[in-house]
């Protein structure tokens, strides 16, 4: 294979990965016209469409998802070699990739990257806060952070934060118009403040246990968020119960602006952890950062 059609399957599997030319071509230290130009080239030499374009958006066709998925295996392998290469060196470099969300880049990544990148001037990182859940090798990211129970089997996962656990609290002037609830059962009875799912679209059940008893309610309330700053604003403010990360209102339950309740019922869950492909070669850099993350 000449080393230009080499160099323009690379560039078409960044652009159906990025679904964007600008993204794609800042990657790959190229203009946008002068990859839109690679991308016809290639399309006039293979006699296929493989990429279909608006003036919004770019994403591949039918033909070209499945020329992704047979470069996949082959880029890996690549990207691994160049990987292993990097144990040759004395100090990690090179870029890392990660996908996480707000929540976590905020409690795992804000404390310790700054830390590791003055220790680690010859690493890059790039960080994508997304709130659905990605998937890592199609989007080309060398790892992500997300709370256990939503990595993948097949993943390597690494926990890189302590237990977790999430309560139920409201304010005392709620109380004074609600009772509290006893089970998790009366929660029916009250307001609740709803969180979204972006991946499936759903509401999140509040998740309970008691004796070896699991229980997920679903609830009803006044508002519906996917963020958790705006639900615990509400909360604060009393307009309903708030099924938040203890981690969150810690220091107001700690003064008595928020009242905890069904305590028993809210066991701790594991809580962060960074994972990649089981199948790739761990680069140095991203070893690194591994490293400090469970150090911080």
């Amino acid at each position: 294979m000449q080393r230009r059609e080499l160099n323009d399957l690379l560039a078409f599997a960044t652009v159906a990965r990025e679904r964007s030319f600008t993204r794609a071509a800042a990657l790959l230290a190229m203009s946008p016209s002068a990859l839109s130009h690679a991308m016809r080239g290639l399309e006039e030499r293979l006699g296929i469409r493989l990429l279909a374009r608006t003036t919004r958006s770019v994403a591949p066709t039918e033909a070209g998802e499945r020329l992704l998925r047979s470069l996949g295996p082959a880029l890996a392998e690549i990207e691994d070699g160049l990987a292993a290469l990097a144990q040759w060196r004395e100090s990690p470099s090179g870029t890392i990739r990660i996908t996480t969300f707000a929540h976590a880049a905020q409690m795992i990544l804000e404390p310790a990257l700054p830390a590791f990148l003055l220790a680690n001037p010859d690493v890059e990182v790039e960080v994508s806060i997304e709130n659905g859940l990605t998937d890592i090798v199609a989007a080309g990211f060398d790892a992500g952070i997300r709370f256990h129970e939503t990595v993948e089997k097949d993943m390597v996962a690494v926990r890189v934060g302590p237990q977790m656990r999430a309560v139920v609290v409201g304010t005392p002037d709620y109380f004074e118009r609600y009772p509290k609830p006893r089970t998790p059962a009366d929660l029916k009875r009250h307001r609740c403040i709803g969180f979204r799912l972006t991946t499936s679209g759903g509401l999140l059940p509040w998740e309970f246990e008691h004796n070896g008893r699991e229980i997920k309610i679903h609830t009803g309330g006044p508002l519906i968020v996917n963020e958790a700053p705006l639900a615990i604003a509400a909360v604060r403010a009393g307009a309903g119960l708030g099924y938040l990360l203890e981690h969150d209102v810690a220091d107001d339950i700690a003064c008595g602006r928020l009242i905890q309740v069904l305590a028993e019922w809210c066991p701790t869950f594991p809580g962060y952890y960074l994972y990649y492909p089981s199948r790739r070669h761990i680069p140095v850099a991203l070893r690194a950062l591994i490293d400090a993350l469970k150090s911080h």
